[in-house]
């Protein structure tokens, strides 16, 4: 079956040369499956030199098409603010202190910005709403105090937040703290379902870093240090399954399905890759299927990622390169 692929004279020699420079080829190649899903769009954003301390989050609106990046460092923009073409629009810094998540939510009344703060000074421990333009519009928790998680709303640096469409908020506490829970609120902010504590059992976490819902009424999360993503469903809470398979070069950082929902795509900063997992439809949550992967350059550490749900783009915010990559579906 192969020697219509490989050149005469059909001698063992040339059969195993043939077969070796496949094993290379394989073996080296950034893309792992079938075909290249996504290509990295090298002109976004279009002035990188606004990137002035470490890139931590990334969301985009695309109702309005914007891109919000959260940063830190001393004496930076904490929220920096582009067009999905890649231009620089503004930036603002009140009361963010150390940005670790942040999300779009866009209603039929207008658009705001969720940020998690795990900063320790007056404004860290909490979950912040803001307008499109930097008005600090709420905030859950207690400005400055790390909670307990027998207190609902009183967070130990919150790692991210997922809003729905309804604004009922999926908050995964925290990064690094005494709190490791997954806590679902209603839309004025009452606690709805409360589920997790530190460990590796079912329904336990270890750093749950990262949230996201599918449309199909389940909630996803990265528990990163232990290496799996848990699923529950948005309803009662109930764990329906977990992926471990998938994360054992690397735990996972981030979670976001693409704007069809076929596929999980979900950040290694360890390994400084982006796998790109198959989603359940319905039923059976099963273990995870790695379809392609994206090998990102070394010491890149992709942190948190977001998908464009109108054009499919894939944004990444590297903690290392200190930069948001675009890459765009092909």
């Amino acid at each position: 079956l192969l020697f219509p692929l490989i050149p005469p004279p059909w001698n063992l020699n040339t059969i195993y040369l043939f077969l070796y420079s496949q094993v290379l080829k394989a073996e080296y190649s950034p893309w792992k499956g079938e075909q290249q899903m996504y290509k990295l769009d090298i002109g976004w954003p279009k002035t990188p030199e606004y990137f002035t301390g470490q890139t931590f989050c990334v969301a985009v609106d695309s109702l309005h098409g914007l891109v919000y990046v959260g940063q830190r460092g001393n004496n930076v923009p904490k929220v920096l603010v582009f067009s999905e073409e890649g231009y620089f629009l503004h930036s603002w810094n009140d009361t963010v202190e150390m940005p670790h998540g942040i999300f779009v939510w866009n209603t039929a009344i207008g658009s705001s910005v969720w940020i998690t703060d795990v900063g320790t000074g007056k404004y860290g421990h909490t979950v912040k709403q803001y307008s499109p333009l930097g008005k600090l519009m709420q905030v859950l928790g207690t400005p400055g105090n790390a909670g307990s998680s027998l207190i609902p709303l009183q967070f130990d640096q919150p790692a991210e937040i997922f809003v729905e469409e309804t604004g009922e908020i999926y908050v995964v506490d925290g990064d690094g703290g005494m709190n490791n829970r997954l806590l679902k609120l209603s839309d004025d902010y009452k606690e709805i379902w409360l589920t997790g504590t530190n460990g590796s059992g079912i329904g336990q976490f270890r750093i749950p870093h990262s949230v996201t819902v599918d449309a199909f009424g389940r909630v996803w999360v990265a528990d990163r240090d232990n290496k799996r993503i848990q699923v529950f469903d948005k309803v009662t809470g109930e764990w329906l399954g977990s992926w471990s398979g998938c994360f054992s070069e690397g735990g996972p950082y981030s979670v976001r399905f693409t704007a069809d929902y076929k596929y999980l795509i979900v950040a290694q900063l360890n390994i400084n890759r982006l796998a790109i997992l198959a989603a359940p439809p319905v039923g059976s949550i099963g273990d995870c299927v790695m379809v392609h992967s994206v090998q990102l350059a070394d010491e890149t550490k992709p942190h948190l990622v977001d998908v464009d749900m109108r054009s499919g783009a894939v944004y990444v915010a590297e903690i290392g390169a200190q930069q948001v990559q675009k890459y765009v579906p092909l």
